[in-house]
């Protein structure tokens, strides 16, 4: 899984090593179309992240990439299931993928598009691509809260694990999957778990299994939860909560969770001047192809404002319609250059 010479014109670049980069791997490599998988961190980099113990939405066969059947022991596939399945398939098919190698910029180019990129030994690079397909997704770019104390140690916007925090004081900020699956999990590894919402209740989002348990809690004392509040400034051992009408009071924590969402982050196509609609999500065709013709994005990373619509289940799919698109411009190309 090396990077082929910096000289070298692939016909497609994918940035981002993720399932539904994975997916568009396997479709150039189908087509047999020269590619490289570009990502900064490991093979399912955002997957890895995740909490330790984490189960996934929904069933195994909705996961599956390249017609390559997911087994499990489970309902549904945890976390586990997931990093051992994505890397099996990234071997068994031989992908051309380099890890730890971080995309800087993306340029229009002559042939295609120019691929400023950081690899793992801090050298630069640059590679060029007749296409460029984006999968990089949206979980490691948080939407911070830009409140006083936010950078401090005691804070962290991704939730792994309950077990350092037994007996501890624990704040969850946020209503959404990630911070009901983190409250439960806290609450049950032995932590005292206090919820700030800023809606008067949770996300109706939630897993259909997940929501009723924590409801029960919250409605026993279990976990605490303040609604219709936010939290203003986090201190070494409080955090200070605003209630809707202007008062606040001080809550006693050790260590804050701010699990309140992500969104993409394309910078690195800052060059391109992309085009989006109202809501930041990307102008996009059925194909997936940007307003920058050439260069596709696909899964959530172009759906800012709609990240909730878009998961592994339909981005694979995002990925096949961009590379059969690609498969088709590239051989077009090809024959009016023979002529």
């Amino acid at each position: 899984m090396s990077l082929a010479p910096p000289s070298d014109l692939f016909d497609v670049a994918i940035v981002g090593a993720g399932p539904v980069g994975l997916a568009a791997a396997i479709s150039c490599k189908r087509a047999g179309l020269s590619y490289v998988v570009l990502d900064k961190g490991c093979v399912v980099n955002a997957i890895f992240e995740y909490p330790t113990y984490m189960s996934f939405f929904t069933t195994a066969p909705e996961l599956e990439i390249g017609n390559h059947p997911m087994v499990t022991g489970h309902d549904k596939p945890d976390r586990r299931d997931a990093l051992m399945y994505y890397r099996l398939v990234a071997q068994r098919e031989a992908l051309n993928i380099e890890q730890y190698t971080s995309v800087t910029a993306v340029h229009a180019a002559p042939a295609g598009f120019t691929l400023e990129t950081n690899r793992r030994d801090g050298i630069p690079d640059v590679l060029e691509a007749r296409r460029v397909v984006v999968a990089t997704g949206y979980y490691d770019n948080p939407l911070h809260l830009g409140i006083s104390g936010e950078d401090s140690a005691n804070i962290s916007h991704y939730y792994t694990e309950a077990h350092p925090f037994m007996g501890l004081n624990v704040t969850v900020i946020g209503a959404g999957n990630s911070a009901a699956d983190a409250a439960l999990d806290l609450w049950r590894g032995g932590a005292k778990v206090t919820m700030v919402v800023r809606a008067p209740d949770l996300k109706s989002t939630i897993k259909y299994w997940v929501r009723p348990d924590l409801e029960n809690r919250i409605k026993e004392g279990s976990i605490a939860a303040h609604f219709n509040s936010r939290v203003v400034d986090i201190g070494q051992d409080v955090v200070t909560v605003e209630r809707q009408d202007g008062t606040t009071f001080e809550l006693p924590t050790h260590f804050t969770f701010a699990l309140t969402g992500y969104r993409p982050d394309l910078s690195f196509l800052s060059d391109l001047n992309l085009a989006q609609e109202p809501d930041a999500c990307l102008v996009l065709d059925e194909q997936y192809e940007s307003s920058t013709p050439g260069l596709f994005v696909v899964g959530s990373a172009g759906f800012a404002g709609k990240t909730n619509q878009v998961f592994i289940e339909n981005g694979r799919h995002h990925a096949e319609a961009a590379v059969a698109e690609i498969t088709r411009q590239l051989a077009g190309r090809a024959e009016l250059l023979a002529h």
